[in-house]
């Protein structure tokens, strides 16, 4: 199938994208994905986006809200990090309809950086949240510039799902408080648990706010598997309305929103102190690998789905936009959304039209009605949050991973206590950790065998996996598992040696398979030259079959191809093999042949 034929399989979307993406030459068409979807946008999609940006904004208020005061600062900078952005993002960002904004994936750590530096001053703690959405901004960036957009697939599934699922677990507990209509000194999430327990011990729950608190939330559970009933909505209006009607903010103190400010987001530069430069940077840092981890796992979702194509560097750069927008225009990090993008997606959104639409309508509403949500109680904005953090914690696929391979699962399990007892910042770091020490792991420890020949098995086989296999008298086949770096490189030597020390015939020669070995540094080629030096003193001669040429290039540059000799190097190893058998008469026979191997063995 051609091209043009693959292209007509593909939605309407899909192949005004494809066909852009294949004749834009100009570099703002790369960097500007949206100006590109604008060129082709057709007018029949423009009712579909309009009406999808309407419905979106009724989840972008509760929501926007609701995920600013659970990272700690006034629920207006919600929406004001729900304006700005999605525009931003309309025209850097390469999904048609992710929808960015505040995300509670995001709330443990911001809050974690912003609560114990503000000291509660609310102008502080946005100062330092939009500092920390121009870092986490400066971070994407870059990176997306330097092509880097493959650095979050280092990270396995088990430890996002740890981390996340950990970072779930904080928000829980940081609005549970609020659920229950008291405060705590907030610490540790363990700590926090223990001061909550506490406090309902003493008698310091509000029961008028938490039933309207915990009715927000089983309303938002009940109707959240259904996609025709937009329940946050219907959750939070039924709570603001009851408030209200009965007056609770007065008569049963219960915590309401309030007004808010009249008016759009203004341009502000974050200014915070020399003191504050340092957690900050952590903490920018974190949201940066934690919301392009969620958007690129979301991005790639929804691009598969409408088959179109994004870049994951560009998708760091729409990424890294929107959150220096959002730094610069009073917001706070933000990232892509699980909740808000399906919403958009079954309303009918066709490209980056409908988040424009939906930052326009927010923003109408400061503009007009600052007023409608003054009745919102602050408990029902804790459901929102919980029942968000609940959907974010995995536990169908972990159960898979532990049936399927234990010590993955316990590895995600670490992960989890450690953002629960470190805290949001710290158990990232350690995800990261673990994550470093898991993909060095393989390399570090590799698998390794002596080959033999399997009897009616072509080609040369591991003697542990077939007991029954020979050996060819005085040869020993190596193979090793792995590119050879100084982490390995002693490990390499010791396993090689032991290999001649166990033959049970005198070695004449070593033959390395090195197919599977994709790389050599200085450290192992220089171990390489001294294994060499310990063989020749056993008269036993090192020889390498089926390696790479980019590797033997390496070895070139080395010195080592030129010490080992062009004849020590074999394309195959049945040539190696045969080259042996040429060389030193030994009692061989080969079951292909039948008869003693004098002529190349093919694999």
């Amino acid at each position: 199938m051609n091209d043009s034929d693959s292209s007509s399989l593909l939605p309407e979307p899909g192949r005004i994208a494809r066909r852009a993406k294949a004749t834009d030459k100009t570099d703002w068409g790369r960097w500007l994905p949206g100006l590109r979807t604008l060129r082709g946008y057709q007018v029949a999609w423009l009712r579909h986006d309009i009406i999808a940006g309407l419905v979106l904004t009724t989840m972008l208020v509760p929501v926007g809200i609701a995920y600013a005061v659970a990272s700690g600062v006034p629920g207006i900078y919600g929406l004001y990090a729900s304006i700005v952005p999605l525009l931003a993002y309309a025209l850097f960002g390469p999904s048609r309809i992710l929808v960015l904004g505040p995300d509670s994936s995001l709330a443990a750590v911001i809050l974690a950086v912003v609560l114990p530096l503000s000291s509660g001053d609310p102008l502080r703690a946005v100062a330092l949240a939009g500092m920390m959405a121009v870092v986490s901004g400066m971070v994407c960036i870059l990176a997306g510039v330097a092509r880097l957009g493959f650095v979050t697939e280092l990270l396995s599934k088990p430890i996002r799902y740890g981390y996340m699922n950990g970072i779930a677990l904080t928000v829980l507990i940081s609005q549970l408080p609020k659920l229950f209509g008291f405060s705590i000194k907030s610490a540790r999430p363990l700590r926090n648990v223990w001061s909550i327990a506490t406090a309902v011990l003493d008698g310091k729950t509000n029961w008028i706010t938490f039933m309207v608190s915990a009715g927000t939330l089983a309303v938002i559970l009940l109707l959240k598997s259904n996609k025709r009933l937009p329940g946050i909505l219907i959750a939070v209006v039924g709570a603001t309305v009851v408030v209200g009607v009965l007056d609770l903010a007065a008569r049963a103190e219960v915590s309401v929103l309030g007004s808010l400010p009249q008016g759009l987001p203004a341009f502000a530069i974050p200014w915070i102190t020399t003191a504050d430069i340092v957690p900050v940077l952590i903490g920018g840092c974190a949201v940066a690998l934690v919301s392009f981890a969620d958007t690129s796992v979301l991005s790639r979702v929804y691009a598969a789905r409408t088959r179109t194509y994004v870049d994951p560097n560009q998708e760091m750069m729409g990424l890294g936009v929107a959150n220096l927008a959002a730094g610069f225009f009073q917001g706070f990090p933000i990232s892509s959304s699980s909740s808000r993008t399906p919403v958009a997606e079954a309303a009918g959104a066709r490209t980056q039209l409908t988040g424009v639409v939906g930052a326009l309508a927010v923003a109408l509403l400061l503009v007009v009605a600052p007023d409608l949500l003054k009745n919102l109680p602050t408990g029902a904005l804790a459901a929102v949050v919980i029942a968000s953090a609940i959907g974010l914690i995995e536990v169908t696929d972990l159960r898979r991973i532990y049936r399927i391979q234990r010590w993955e699962f316990w590895l995600s399990i670490v992960c989890t206590v450690g953002v629960a007892v470190l805290g949001a910042i710290q158990g990232i770091g350690l995800a990261i950790v673990i994550a470093v020490i898991e993909f060095l792991w393989d390399g570090w420890r590799p698998y390794s065998a002596v080959l033999g020949r399997v009897e009616g098995v072509k080609g040369y086989h591991d003697i542990k996996r077939y007991p029954g296999a020979r050996l060819i008298p005085g040869l020993v086949l190596f193979r090793w598992d792995a590119p050879l770096f100084f982490a390995n490189a002693e490990l390499f030597h010791d396993r090689v040696l032991d290999a001649v020390a166990t033959s049970p015939t005198p070695v004449r020669w070593l033959v390395i398979a090195a197919e599977p070995v994709t790389s050599v540094d200085v450290t192992s080629a220089d171990m390489l030259a001294e294994l060499d030096e310990t063989l020749h003193a056993a008269s036993i001669e090192l020889c390498v079959a089926e390696m790479k040429d980019p590797v033997k290039d390496k070895l070139k540059r080395f010195g080592l191809f030129e010490r080992l000799g062009e004849t020590a190097f074999f394309p195959t190893m049945g040539a190696a093999v045969s080259s042996y058998l040429d060389t030193h008469p030994v009692d061989w026979v080969d079951w292909e042949e039948g008869v003693a191997v004098s002529a190349p063995d093919t694999k």
